[in-house]
C-alpha cells in the first residue's frame, strides 16, 4: 500500500504549542520533509525526535515533490514541516500537496498553529469575514493590482511583512486603502510578542522612530459598507434624476419602482424623487 503524506503545523515562536499528535506522528513517520533543515533540527533535537529529516524548499519543490512522491509509492509515510506554522500557508507546500492529489497519494492535515489566524484574533477587528493577502507580491506591476482589488474587499485584510519592508508596506496601504484600523503583531507567541491596534497613519508615525523587528503580521480593516454606500451615492449625483430614472425604465421597470429604485440609490425619499421630477417637467 502507498504511504501518505502528513502535513504538520509546527509552533511559530512558543515551543509548547506543538500538539501531541504532531509530535507522535513526527515520531513514527518514516521521513520528515522541512523547509529549512538546519532550523527544524532544533526542534526535532527539543522533543529528542530521530526521524531522519530531508529538505523540500522553494527551489527544489517540484523536483523533489516527485521525489517524495516515488517513497510514498513505495510505502512511506512522509511529514512535511514548514519553518514555522501549518504547511502550505504561503509556502511551498501547496505545490507537494497538489502533486500528491495528481499522482493519487492520500493526504493529511494535523491542525496547529498559524500566524495570520493567531493575528486576526487578537486583533480586535471584525473576524467573520478575511482575505489572507500573505507576503504583498515584489513584482511592482502585480502589487500594484494586488493593492488595488484590496481597496474594494470589505474583508479584514491580512497581510505578511518582514521587519526592512515594513514601513514602505505601510506607506503603499496608506496610499491605496486610506487611514484606514489595522493592528500591526510582531514576534506572535514570543517572548517579546506585541500588537498595536492603532490606524496606518499612526502605525507609520510609531515605526519612523521605532526601528521594526521581528516578523510583523498586518491586520487590517475592510472597506465599509457606508463608505462604499457614500461612493455610490456621489457617482449616482454626476448623473441627472431623468437619466436615472432612464436606466431602470429602460430595464423594464415601472415608474413606480423606478423612482424607488432612484431613491435609494441617491439615499433620499421617494417623495422628494417624486417631486424633482415634477418640477423638471
Amino acid at each position: 500500500m502507498a504511504g501518505k503524506l502528513f502535513l504538520c503545523a509546527t509552533p511559530i515562536g512558543n515551543l509548547e504549542d506543538i500538539t501531541m499528535r504532531v509530535l507522535r506522528t513526527l515520531k513514527e513517520v518514516d521521513l520528515i520533509a522541512a523547509e529549512d533543515t538546519r532550523n527544524s533540527i532544533r526542534l526535532l533535537n527539543h522533543f529528542e525526535i530521530k526521524t531522519p529529516l530531508t529538505s523540500y524548499h522553494e527551489y527544489n519543490k517540484i523536483d523533489k515533490a516527485y521525489q517524495l512522491i516515488e517513497k510514498m509509492r513505495e510505502g512511506k509515510n512522509i511529514a512535511l514541516i514548514t519553518d514555522a506554522g501549518t504547511p502550505g500557508i504561503s509556502d511551498p507546500g501547496e505545490d507537494l500537496v497538489r502533486i500528491c492529489y495528481e499522482e493519487g497519494i492520500e493526504v493529511t492535515s494535523l491542525p496547529g498553529a498559524a500566524a495570520c489566524i493567531t493575528a486576526l484574533t487578537m486583533s480586535g477587528l471584525p473576524t467573520r469575514r478575511f482575505a489572507f493577502e500573505a507576503f504583498l507580491p515584489r513584482d511592482k506591476k502585480e502589487r500594484v493590482e494586488v493593492l488595488k482589488e484590496m481597496t474594494e474587499d470589505t474583508r479584514t485584510l491580512i497581510v505578511y511583512e518582514a521587519p526592512h519592508h515594513l514601513l514602505k508596506t505601510l506607506k503603499e496601504l496608506s496610499n491605496a486603502l486610506g487611514n484606514r484600523k489595522i493592528t500591526v503583531c510582531r514576534e506572535l507567541t514570543k517572548k517579546f510578542e506585541e500588537k498595536r491596534l492603532s490606524t496606518i497613519e499612526e502605525a507609520i508615525e510609531y515605526f519612523e522612530e521605532n526601528e521594526p523587528r521581528g516578523e510583523f503580521v498586518l491586520v487590517i480593516q475592510g472597506k465599509s459598507r457606508e463608505e462604499i454606500r457614500l461612493e455610490e451615492q456621489k457617482s449616482w449625483e454626476e448623473t441627472s434624476l431623468e437619466e436615472h430614472m432612464a436606466i431602470y425604465e429602460n430595464r423594464g421597470m415601472n415608474r413606480k419602482d423606478a423612482m424607488k429604485a432612484v431613491a435609494k440609490d441617491r439615499g433620499i425619499s421617494k417623495r422628494e424623487v417624486y417631486n424633482r421630477l415634477l418640477k423638471s417637467e
